[in-house]
């Protein structure tokens, strides 16, 4: 996902506000990760710290997880942000042991991003970035080996707007490599994790304006590549931010899906959530709306038989991301977003049980 305000400064500001309420919150009657999951599904959501500071928050988790996406504490700039050679360990460490005591899929978010790079790394020449590179991938993967169930080994790998050949999002990895940083990422990814499934994840191809028609158009061109090229990609990703302001056909998309899982591929949607920026104010009326954007979605892409997993991208308003645009003003209102399944008093809302409907529609695979 791209903003121009910072993941680091989002969570900052998000678990600086005070908590909604002091009372427990009211326990929906039934597990989105538990209905999911007699649909061949596994549902979950990613997670950052603000799960250990806020225990009513993490109550959520346990009650409709089945996985965990690490939200920011595997990504390079958190992992190493001051040099080459310090490494900040602990916060995904932490996560991890969670989701092994909880009885959590952990999902590897993410090895390779040509964004926000640190300036450590900028200042490097290109033969020092391809070590490094190598390097990061060899080490991450290594010290988490066997513990990790899927790696987005490579996130976000097109960005039409860069003006690159083929549509490539620009940055350090693909200065020093041109496109075949990807090829190398998984075939490196590989050999440091034998066990974990291997996914390549991808925004913006829902959308049917010319941003997502490309990067559609450079998804197949690169999976047939790899796949040709015999590279150990295991799963495709797909963010599904979804932006109902934004021409989209969940039909058509539901069909590229299809042409991959056709391929042997199977199928993720891994960053799910709904901008409610261009829907009306009233709450009840905003909610319903996106409540249903949620159920057409959800119910075209599940009915591709390799999607076999869904996460949402944090689980309650309060920690959504959107929140953290709407506070810096990068939204159209900065009136509280309605993104996800659980309100900011964790209550379930219209799309929580839009999402359950969806589930329980869906044959199992």
């Amino acid at each position: 996902m791209n903003a121009k305000l910072s993941r680091r400064k989002t969570l900052a500001m998000l678990s600086a506000m005070p908590l909604a309420a002091a009372a427990p919150p009211a326990r929906a009657a039934a597990s989105l990760g538990e209905t999911a999951r007699r649909a061949g599904i596994t549902y979950g959501a990613a997670a950052a710290g603000v799960i250990f500071e806020d225990p009513r928050y993490r109550l959520l988790y346990l009650d409709h997880c089945r996985a965990i996406t690490s939200d920011v504490d595997l990504k390079f700039d958190w992992l190493r942000p001051h040099s080459p050679d310090q490494w900040d360990w602990g916060p995904a460490d932490r996560l991890l042991a969670f989701a092994e005591r909880t009885g959590m899929a952990f999902r590897g978010h993410t090895l390779i991003w040509n964004e926000n790079p640190p300036r450590w790394l900028k200042k490097l020449s290109l033969a020092e970035i391809r070590r490094v590179f190598d390097e990061h991938i060899d080490t991450v993967c290594g010290r988490y080996s066997g513990r990790i169930a899927v790696w987005d080994v490579v996130n976000e790998p097109f960005w039409p707007g860069h003006g690159k050949k083929g549509g490539y999002r620009t940055g350090p990895w693909y200065e020093a490599f041109g496109p075949s940083y990807v090829e190398r990422a998984f075939v490196r990814a590989r050999a440091a994790d034998p066990h974990a499934v291997l996914a390549l994840n991808e925004a913006h191809c829902e959308r049917f304006d010319d941003v997502g028609n490309g990067i559609r158009k450079g998804m197949k061109q690169l999976v047939a590549r790899l796949l040709d090229a015999g590279a150990p990609l295991q799963a495709l990703g797909f963010q599904a931010h979804l932006q109902p302001h934004i021409p989209h056909d969940d039909k058509r998309f539901a069909a590229f899906l299809r042409g991959f899982g056709d391929k042997g591929l199977d199928i993720h949607i891994t960053e799910l959530d709904v901008n409610d920026e261009s829907f009306p104010d009233p709450v009840r009326k905003r909610d319903a709306l996106v409540a249903r954007r949620y159920g057409d979605f959800l119910r075209a892409v599940l009915a591709v038989p390799r999607v076999n997993t869904v996460i949402n991208w944090e689980l309650a308003d309060r920690y959504s991301w959107y929140a953290g645009l709407a506070r810096a003003g990068q939204l159209r209102s900065r009136r509280p977003p309605r993104p996800l399944p659980f309100d900011s008093g964790y209550r379930p809302k219209a799309a929580f049980h839009a999402m359950m409907k969806a589930f329980r529609g869906r044959k199992e695979t």
